[in-house]
């Protein structure tokens, strides 16, 4: 019987300094609880019956997973290997320039590291300071190196565009550099300003300014002609990646797969329902030490047939491919021509999306308009 694919997901909260933007479950003042923390997280892993699962992804974000001690990385890896199979596993671990040394990088690779996520925003360190940034462009080019010199070919650098004081010319002066140093995938995100976030309150006392949503669009669309012109693939709104590169982990989420959360406030969605652990770090250690596991779950939704089908359609409409309509047949039985007509050709009447034999796509006036596209999906 062949066993149902899961992704994992590892959720480090430690971080040297929380970046202005950043509304993670992330904590730069609770260092005392790392040992802890990581021993409950190696607990909740080892309750976890993975004995139906062929596991595609491990993820272990944050926070910051570069900036605690790599012996702990090794501890929750060595967790996961003693219970399940992770042989032909996508396994990724985030880092930030100015956390990572030689031996770090060492250490994950020999635990089974196979793919680094590096988090550089901006080429410039006026624009790195502006959004709280620990690092340099010089540092990232540092980290870069020696990973590259440890031997991971498989590396993503994430950059940021509308940013305070940023120009087209900023973005154009990172783009020239990070595509010179020719990384395998390169995640492109617009800077959103979240409820209670430094980035919010400095907007709203009038410190900073943000490019207009038009320049922000400008700054998108630059991104996108760039990176193809250059051998990327656009495989989905926010991400590109050389062929084959694509993110396993990214694509699990997309393609409506399943997925285990372990960690403070990690997220899952196993067997049509969604749930996540708590967001406080105190309750979720005191918990599993009560062997109250269950205490710290919240559950998020539990999906209906009709609800799991609106979100494939939804999450379809991220990738740039779109929603695969034999995919949807595969999974449904339905044809989601006919199931969705009505807001199917209300939006291709609106220009927001095309319609072919083979699948259903935002066109490009779609890609500025997503949301519009997901609302008829909620």
């Amino acid at each position: 019987m062949k066993k149902q694919e899961l992704g994992i997901y590892i959720h480090i909260p430690f971080c040297k300094r929380k970046c202005y933007y950043c509304d993670f479950i992330s904590y730069t003042n609770k260092c005392n609880e790392i040992p802890k923390y990581i021993e409950s997280l190696n607990q909740e892993i080892e309750e976890f019956d993975f004995s139906n699962y062929q596991i595609t992804s491990v993820y272990i974000g944050g926070g910051t997973p570069s900036y605690i001690d790599s012996k702990y990385i090794k501890q929750i890896l060595n967790k996961i290997y003693e219970k399940v199979n992770c042989k032909d596993a996508e396994i990724t671990i985030e880092l930030n320039p100015g956390t990572v040394t030689v031996k770090k990088l060492k250490e994950y690779k020999k635990e089974g590291v196979n793919r680094l996520s590096i988090g550089l925003q901006s080429t410039n360190n006026k624009l790195l300071q502006n959004i709280g940034r620990i690092h340099t462009y010089e540092e990232f080019l540092s980290t870069y190196k020696l990973a590259k010199e440890v031997g991971f070919k498989n590396i993503n650098v994430d950059l940021m565009l509308g940013l305070p004081n940023q120009t087209i010319r900023d973005l154009k002066e990172s783009l020239d550099k990070i595509i010179k140093l020719n990384p395998n995938h390169i995640s492109v995100y617009s800077l959103i300003v979240e409820e209670g976030t430094i980035i919010e309150k400095l907007l709203s006392e009038g410190k900073i300014t943000l490019p207009k949503e038009e320049q922000e669009r400008r700054m998108y669309w630059y991104v996108k002609n760039t990176l193809e012109l250059n051998g990327y693939n656009h495989y989905e709104i926010s991400n590109f990646s050389k062929a084959g590169k694509e993110s396993r982990h990214n694509l699990n989420c997309w393609n409506q797969e399943e997925y285990i959360g372990f960690g403070v406030g990690a997220n899952s969605y196993i067997n049509n329902i969604r749930f996540s652990n708590t967001k406080s770090i105190e309750e979720y250690i005191k918990n599993i030490a009560n062997n109250c596991k269950e205490k710290n779950i919240k559950i998020e939704e539990k999906q209906s047939l009709q609800d799991k089908k609106n979100e494939f359609m939804l999450l379809g409409f991220r990738k740039i491919e779109g929603v695969k309509i034999s995919k949807f047949k595969e999974k449904f039985i339905e044809n989601p021509i006919f199931l969705y007509k009505e807001s199917l050709n209300k939006l291709e009447k609106e220009g927001l999306i095309n319609i072919d034999l083979n699948n259903i796509k935002l066109t490009n006036k779609g890609l500025d308009l997503a949301n519009i596209v997901f609302a008829e999906f909620i």
